[in-house]
């Protein structure tokens, strides 16, 4: 059989997102309005979502093994989710780092001397957000199931070789561990608000009306992507899905 006889037009997938920002912006509500979500908790960020309209969730994780066991359930078991979301990738590094410090049999004192030291540690971190990454994609290929990772965002200084160094919105994440979530979604979007500066002279005041965007296209104030065309910001409403006249199946 010729490898040019498998040659077709790959067909429409569920999403894979990213959605990072600052603590409060509603992250969490944002995730729910994907369909028929089921929730993976490193932190409890559901007491945000009235209990009437509160999604699915697994039990908060406590240890990695919980992380691998939920995920090897709705990967084996039959179930009606539509769509998982993992609250959040920043906890769950904190659980990483902890698991890879509290195995290591020299008993290090912190993840920089884990498994001998000179960034071991924070590589064997990055294998389990990899792992993580490759969970979700199983669901994502075999259960059609939408993924959305939470983040919380951090600033760093980007500095270019042939520009001005500069600061830019992050995932709250080990450098080596952003990747799965970056470079592997289809969206990456970072969510904020609509704020303007009152005032005169040097001294203004940042003043916003409460209005949330998501920020999905390429820039240099924050890591944020799609695949979708999508060329502006995307207002964000109460219980509702931004993507829903833009993505099919949302």
């Amino acid at each position: 059989m010729s490898l040019l006889s498998t040659i077709s037009k790959p067909e429409n997938r569920s999403v894979i997102a990213t959605i990072l920002g600052d603590a409060g912006l509603g992250k969490t509500s944002l995730a729910s309005t994907f369909p028929n979500p089921i929730f993976i908790r490193a932190e409890d960020g559901l007491q945000a979502i009235p209990e009437a309209t509160r999604p699915d969730a697994f039990p908060v994780i406590g240890k990695v093994d919980d992380l691998w066991g939920q995920l090897k359930a709705l990967i084996s078991e039959e179930h009606e989710y539509k769509t998982l979301v993992i609250d959040s990738v920043t906890a769950l590094e904190r659980l990483f780092i902890d698991h890879i410090v509290e195995t290591d049999p020299k008993n290090p004192k912190s993840i920089n001397q884990a498994l001998g030291g000179y960034g071991a540690g924070l590589t064997a971190v990055a294998a389990l957000h990899g792992r993580l990454r490759k969970a979700c994609g199983i669901l994502n290929n075999n259960k059609n199931m939408h993924i959305v990772f939470i983040a919380h965002a951090d600033t760093e200084t980007i500095d270019l070789p042939d520009g001005e160094p500069y600061t830019r919105y992050n995932l709250r994440l080990g450098k080596k561990s952003t990747a799965p979530y970056v470079d592997d979604a289809d969206i990456v979007g970072f969510l904020k608000l609509s704020t303007f500066l009152k005032g005169d002279g040097d001294k203004k005041k940042a003043i916003s009306d409460g209005t949330r965007l998501l920020s999905v296209t390429a820039t240099a104030a924050n890591v944020s992507k799609n695949r979708f065309g999508i060329t502006e910001d995307l207002t964000v409403t109460q219980n509702e899905n931004p993507f829903k006249t833009i993505i099919t199946g949302l």
